[in-house]
């Protein structure tokens, strides 16, 4: 019978600790590895990362400089065909007001909009966007559902 007592730990190897402050015969004794006297000897003692001990710390020393492109990214709003089929009638157009209108897409486009394949498109609607993935071009070839490239101008 499994009791408590006779389980053990199979899963990693059990880490010898190193005990300090027993002795001279533990080797590590006496001042227990942290040497002989000052700050760092005391209890209560703290390393504070980039401290140097009046010496100007690197990370001061190190020049600001650099670049990020983060400012200038333009975000694309990606709508899928399932959600078109969702929130559009038949005869409607599909484009950046009319997703505005409906609250789906935001008041400013950066990069456009772009049209996605995921899920199908029973409706027969325009739709006019920025971009369209290959597999969207496809499926809307196919259905015969028109569709426009709008310039890609800031909106």
């Amino acid at each position: 019978m499994i009791t408590l007592n006779s389980l053990s730990n199979t899963h990693r190897p059990h880490k010898k600790v190193q005990r300090i402050g027993r002795g001279p015969g533990s080797n590590r004794g006496k001042t227990c590895g942290r040497g002989n006297k000052g700050d760092k000897a005391r209890c209560g003692y703290k390393q504070r990362y980039g401290e140097e001990g009046g010496q100007k710390p690197l990370y001061k020393r190190l020049p600001c400089r650099g670049f990020s492109n983060g400012r200038f990214k333009s975000h694309v709003h990606a709508i899928n065909l399932s959600l078109i089929n969702y929130l559009y009638n038949d005869g409607e157009v599909v484009n950046h007001q009319t997703l505005k209108e409906k609250g789906y897409a935001p008041r400013r486009l950066g990069g456009g909009i772009k049209i996605l394949a995921d899920g199908e498109l029973e409706k027969r609607v325009t739709i006019e966007a920025h971009h369209f993935s290959k597999e969207a071009q496809n499926k809307l070839q196919k259905k015969s559902i028109p569709f426009k490239v709008v310039s890609n101008k800031k909106v």
